[in-house]
């Protein structure tokens, strides 16, 4: 049993969203792919984008839903379906509401692991800039303890919401995906023309950006998309990419949420198919990281 996901959204529209009380689903501890060091690693609910790959489909929803492990059932009769009170713990919550004040706390119980690292604390999702007021008074206040952060991001939303955030990261994690703006807005729902002038934006501003290609069979496993994110870093002086592997670790949690999987028989890109991209993107001076 599922709640019904809600229909996507604008990173626009702030409901259910405030500046003072987040909406998340997970805060993973001792993360070392999604910045530099040891991280703390918040995840964000809400996505406005429909990448058929994603590998976090609980983050997809901004509301709060509620799941059954079969695993876990006891077969209670009557069940109350009701994540509070069900004693084996087979009905779960996905997400929670948090205040500033807590997820300071919960975060900075890591701090010692930030700081003998050289780590920090990232925000990912979902996709932030859908909570940019919270997320940007968040990491004020960390910057005042002097955690690192960086926030991961598909970079589609109006500047006003994205440069604030931005500039409170040591790092932005930049996702550019489909590189062709027909298929970005029917396939994953995105405006890519102002994502690109985000992009130099950030790079314009003296934002530090880390940009991130996935490389997903059907999508952007191929050299024409990859080649034109590169001219377009390479224009911007940009000489650092992470490639980003298509995976499937995700494909339990869509049978959880009795979603459909489209990528289910897709196979994972060869070691031959991602060393070639990487030997294309090395032969034009960047510094390539797999992963990460």
């Amino acid at each position: 049993m599922t709640s019904f996901a809600a229909p996507r959204i604008s990173c626009e529209v702030v409901e259910p969203y405030s500046e003072d009380v987040a909406r998340i689903f997970n805060i993973q501890r001792y993360s070392l792919n999604d910045g530099q060091g040891i991280r703390t690693v918040v995840f964000f609910k809400g996505c406005p984008h429909t990448c058929p790959w994603c590998a976090n489909p609980e983050s997809l929803s901004p509301r709060i839903e509620t799941v059954r492990r079969e695993s876990k059932c006891l077969r209670c009769a009557p069940c109350l379906q009701d994540a509070d009170e069900c004693p084996s713990g087979a009905f779960e919550r996905i997400g929670r509401d948090i205040t500033l004040e807590a997820l300071e706390r919960e975060v900075m119980k890591d701090d010692v692991f930030f700081r003998t690292s050289g780590g920090g604390v990232t925000l990912s999702g979902g996709e932030i800039l859908m909570q940019a007021p919270f997320a940007t008074r968040f990491l004020q206040r960390l910057r005042r303890w002097g955690v690192s952060c960086a926030i991961e991001t598909a970079g589609d939303a109006t500047a006003s919401r994205l440069l604030p955030l931005a500039k409170e990261c040591d790092e932005v994690l930049f996702d550019l995906k489909i590189m062709d703006p027909v298929l970005a807005r029917d396939v994953v729902k995105m405006n890519l023309p102002r994502v690109l002038d985000n992009l130099r934006l950030l790079v314009e501003e003296g934002v530090s950006v880390i940009p991130r290609l996935p490389l997903i069979p059907g999508y952007t496993l191929d050299a024409d998309n990859v080649q034109r994110a590169l001219t377009l870093l390479l224009s911007l002086r940009i000489t650092q990419v992470h490639l980003l592997p298509f995976h499937r670790y995700g494909e339990p949690k869509y049978r959880l949420l009795e979603q459909p999987w489209t990528m289910k028989n897709v196979a994972i890109p060869s070691e031959h198919e991602v060393a070639a991209l990487r030997e294309m993107a090395e032969r034009a001076g960047f510094q390539v990281t797999v992963g990460g």
